[in-house]
């Protein structure tokens, strides 16, 4: 655990650094790749998964360590052959369970916040689930356990395996040449992000495009077919959080609601979108037909709303990086409550980027708890051994958010009558 975020605490300010260098090109290249509160949403939603991975939210089912020492036909030692080898099989791995995530209607609830960006820039390869509580996808890395790929180099090969797959989330690159042939390109994964009937369900390789030529899923980008971003049903809202579980709170409706016992367990399990008759009729849903139609979600806000959101972000990403400083000092249920605090501020905050009613109780929540935590611990987990004051500025970011989140709310709903009137 504190491994990893010591890996992530490098990482970080790197994709921040290619962020940066992403925007400025699209101003120089006269391009709007790039939206305030889409973007907010999108690191939001890589703080959250971050958290839920460095803080080991997740239920291993079967271990790959448990795999290699009972399955393994073979003792190989590390060597570089080794690591490239496990390389490719990860990859292999990676194409079946980003397969099945798009295919099985219960298992698209774990990366529909991926695809939930109506953008397509290197923010949106940041927007990566909490909601797979459970490590379900063991199987897969059952050949490379028989083959006695040591569970070291499956530590090493699988954060570099998954890093490498940020670069190509972007339309500012195009085609590359001889590389379409060899490696999953911008062009290749612009196709699998777009909602256009012909590139549906395309392109699910990580790395290696061979993939997809293999097993028939490939489609190259058309220069007349301009890809548009996004799902079919839209999420309508800027809270990763609720973008992570809206999908299965569908499919629990249709699975209560229905009348036929059969399609109350096959709705779990049928492709991606498949409903019950029944519900079909009583309850259908809106989906995009026509991209060439799509109207992008958006909120509206004054920029003082803008800056204070930038704001929030930072200072969300810098209380981050100060919890994987302070996690060797404390116990792991005193690190789990410092989580569930970001965890509820990143909902408050993205909520009311959404105008949404839930915006005020969750901040309140969240000041109760920050306050509880301070008087528990005598300060902010000793943040003023490392920044003056450092309590005292938490401290007041707590009440100054309550009061700005009831302030632009209080604004918008203002903005509203006036304009009804």
């Amino acid at each position: 655990m504190q491994t990893y975020a010591e890996v992530l605490s490098y990482a970080i300010p790197f994709f921040i650094v290619l962020l940066c260098i992403e925007y400025s090109f699209s101003k120089w290249m006269k391009l709007e790749v790039i939206r305030s509160f889409d973007t907010i949403s999108s690191l939001s939603s890589g703080i959250s998964n971050t958290i839920k991975d460095v803080l080991e939210l997740a239920v291993v089912i079967v271990s790959y360590s448990w795999m290699v020492g009972h399955l393994a036909l073979f003792s190989i030692e590390s060597s570089t052959l080794v690591y490239v080898l496990c390389f490719i099989g990860l990859d292999f791995a990676g194409y079946w369970g980003h397969r099945f995530e798009h295919e099985i209607n219960i298992l698209w609830n774990r990366h529909i916040i991926h695809h939930s960006s109506e953008e397509f820039n290197l923010a949106c390869a940041l927007r990566q689930n909490v909601s797979a509580i459970f490590s379900i996808f063991f199987f897969l890395y059952i050949p490379l356990a028989v083959l006695g790929i040591p569970a070291k180099v499956i530590a090493v090969v699988a954060p570099l395996h998954l890093f490498a797959q940020f670069w190509y989330h972007t339309r500012l690159i195009g085609k590359m040449g001889i590389l379409e042939h060899i490696i999953v390109t911008p062009s290749h994964h612009r196709v699998h992000h777009a909602i256009n009937d012909l590139y549906l369900d395309k392109n699910f390789s990580q790395i290696f495009i061979i993939w997809d030529k293999l097993f028939g899923t490939f489609q190259e980008e058309l220069e007349e077919e301009a890809p548009v971003y996004g799902v079919k049903k839209q999420v309508n809202t800027w809270n990763p959080i609720l973008i992570n579980f809206q999908h299965l709170w569908g499919i629990l409706k249709d699975a209560w609601y229905t009348r036929s016992i059969k399609d109350k367990f096959k709705v779990f399990f049928m492709p991606t979108g498949w409903r019950p008759a029944d519900r079909e009729k009583e309850a259908p849903i809106v989906y995009i037909k026509d991209p060439s139609t799509q109207i992008k979600y958006t909120t509206d806000g004054p920029l003082k709303m803008h800056i204070w959101m930038w704001f929030q972000l930072i200072l969300h990403i810098v209380l981050m990086l100060y919890m994987f400083q302070i996690m060797p000092d404390y116990s792991f249920e005193i690190v789990l409550l410092y989580g569930i605090f970001l965890f509820l501020s990143i909902f408050a905050y993205t909520s009311l980027m959404d105008f949404s009613n839930l915006a005020i109780p969750f901040e309140v929540v969240k000041l109760i708890i920050g306050f509880a935590l301070i008087y528990s611990l005598g300060s902010w987990y000793d943040i003023d051994t490392s920044i003056p004051f450092g309590t005292v500025l938490i401290s007041i970011y707590l009440i100054v958010s309550l009061v700005l989140t009831v302030y632009f709310k209080t604004l918008k709903n203002t903005t509203m009558i006036s304009t009804a009137s």
